[in-house]
Parts: structure tokens; sequence; C-alpha cells
């Protein structure tokens, strides 16, 4: 493990992660959030996800800001493409989950970013998306995340921070994990 001379500011509060843990300790029913998406179709393939409120702590939370995702398709599949895809988000969502674990992992250890770049790439036949082909899933058939990485470590260190990330990403265990979806219509 890298040894700092000073420490590590990478913008993120260790301290209060490792505070929150001794408390999820001693109320774990505290540490079960429920986190919300609100999508809104509004033409074609174009949809708008609006994320604010959530449960955590034993109640629940408003964000200052509600945050607004906006999807569709691209030209090849007569869309408008005015978003990026559903699937690209998810890509996104890995890529910025994996990206804040080496950041806190960083933090945590000492050593100081410079830069961090994840790029994730997802393989898909769309064939199972059209019902062209019962055998051929409707989803990624593989995802490849490349880190480019400069900080104050051995190449031995920063490795072992995207593996420590991989380990504690929720986004990496949602798509390398069955999850229990109940669809309803009200």
């Amino acid at each position: 493990m890298t040894t700092a001379t000073q420490p590590a500011n990478n913008g993120v509060n260790t301290e209060a992660l490792i505070g929150a843990r001794g408390a999820f300790e001693q109320a774990p029913q505290a540490a079960r959030f429920t986190f919300r998406s609100t999508c809104d179709w509004i033409e074609g393939t174009y949809s708008g996800n609006d994320i604010n409120g959530y449960f955590g702590l034993g109640q629940d939370h408003e964000r200052g800001k509600t945050f607004r995702i906006e999807s569709d398709h691209p030209a090849v599949f007569a869309a408008a493409d005015r978003g990026p895809t559903p699937p690209e988000i998810v890509l996104a969502a890995l890529a910025s989950c994996l990206t804040g674990g080496v950041a806190a992992v960083a933090q945590h250890r000492g050593i100081q970013l410079k830069s961090v770049r994840a790029t994730v790439e997802g393989d898909i036949d769309v064939q199972g998306i059209l019902g062209m082909d019962p055998e051929i899933r409707n989803g990624f058939s593989a995802v490849r995340v490349s880190f480019d990485i400069d900080a104050d470590a051995s190449k031995e260190d920063i490795a072992a921070l995207v593996a420590q990330s991989q380990k504690r990403s929720a986004v990496f265990d949602i798509i390398t994990n069955p999850t229990n979806v109940a669809v309803t219509v009200a």
C-alpha cells in the first residue's frame, strides 16, 4: 500500500462514511434506502425521468433539485435521437458508480488522484429486442470497463482501488446479480 506524505484530497468525506458505518451497525434498519425515479413518456421512444425523493435513515427525503434524465433511441431505429438509450444510461450508471468508488477508496487509503476515466462498452444484439430470435437475450451479452487512472500510487495500488470499488459498487452488483423486479399496472 502507498504511504502518502500528505493527506489525499479527492473530495470524498471518508470520515463521514466511516461514521455512517458505525451508526448503521447500531441501527441497521436506518441503512435501508429506497430510491425513486418517475418516467413520463413524451412521444415516440422519447421519455423523461425525474429523480428526486428517496427514503432513508427511517424517513422520506427531498433533494434541493430534481434531476432529469431524458432517453430516446438513435436515428437508425427511426427515432429522433434526443437522448441516450436506456442501455447507455445503465452503462453510464456503472461507470459513475465505479468511478465514485475509486475516489472514495483512494481517499480512504491516502492516495491522491490526478485523473480517472472509465470507458464502458456493452454488446447487445437487437434481434432479441425486436423479437426476431427468442434465443437472443434483450440485454447486454457482455460489458467491458476500462480505467485510465493517474494517481500518486503504484500500478498494484491502483488495481487494488479498482478491485475494491468493484467489490462495493451497487450498480456492478445490480448488473451482475439477479434482482427481483415487480412490474404492475395501476
